[in-house]
C-alpha cells in the first residue's frame, strides 16, 4: 500500500524563556555524541563567538560528556576578554535545553541532536559538518539554516574517529567560513 503524504516541518510545543536581554542570543553547541570526528575545535568556536560577542550574548551548551570542551571554549573567551557568556554545559535539563534553544536568535553547532531541536524551533542555524552526510542528517525543513563543510576525497567517512588520523574535514573549516555563513542568514 502506498501512502501519499507530504513531509512537514518538525514542531515542538515549547515556551520560549522570558529573557530580559539587551543583545540577541547566540547559542554554541560544540558537542557531538556520535564521536570525536564530528567535533569542531573549541578555539575555533571561541573565535567565532568572540567575533559575534558585540552583537550577541553567548550561551555555551553541552551534555555531561562535553564539559571539558565547553570549559575550553570558556577559557578562550576569557582570554579574548569576552564576559557576556554563560556556560550551561551539563547544567540544564532537556526541557530547559529546548526552551533555551527556542529563545535563541542564532545557533552554531555541529551535527547533533540540539541542531535538530533548533530546526524544529526554526532558529537560524549554522551547522558544521565533517564526516557525516549533510544531505541525510542536516536540519529538517529549516529555511534559516546554512551548512559549513569542506569537500574532501575522504568525506563522508561516517566514522566516529578519523581513520586517516588528520581530521581535515573539521580542521580545515575556518572561523571565517562560519562567519560568512552567519552573514548569509541575515
Amino acid at each position: 500500500m502506498k501512502i501519499n503524504t507530504i513531509a512537514s516541518k518538525l514542531i515542538l510545543h515549547v515556551e520560549k524563556e522570558n529573557i530580559n536581554k539587551k543583545n540577541r542570543l547566540l547559542g554554541i553547541n560544540p558537542g557531538a555524541t556520535y564521536g570525536s570526528s564530528k567535533r569542531w575545535y573549541p578555539k575555533k568556536f571561541a573565535d567565532v563567538a568572540s567575533s559575534l560577542s558585540s552583537q550577541y550574548d553567548i550561551i555555551i551548551f553541552g551534555g555531561p560528556g562535553e564539559r571539558e570542551i565547553a570549559k575550553d571554549i570558556e577559557q578562550y573567551l576569557i582570554k579574548n576578554g569576552i564576559s557576556n557568556y554563560q556556560n550551561l554545559a551539563a547544567q540544564i535539563t532537556i526541557k530547559e535545553l529546548v526552551s533555551k534553544i527556542a529563545s535563541l536568535d542564532l545557533f552554531i553547532t555541529g551535527d547533533s541532536g540540539p541542531m535538530h531541536l533548533a530546526a524544529a524551533c526554526q532558529i537560524p542555524t549554522v551547522a558544521i559538518f565533517g564526516p557525516t552526510i549533510d544531505g541525510e542528517t542536516s536540519q529538517w525543513m529549516n529555511n534559516k539554516s546554512s551548512i559549513v563543510k569542506k569537500t574532501l576525497e575522504c568525506q563522508p567517512c561516517m566514522k566516529r574517529v578519523c581513520p586517516l588520523k588528520h581530521h581535515n574535514c573539521m580542521k580545515l573549516v575556518d572561523p571565517s567560513d562560519v562567519l560568512k555563513a552567519v552573514k548569509s542568514l541575515n
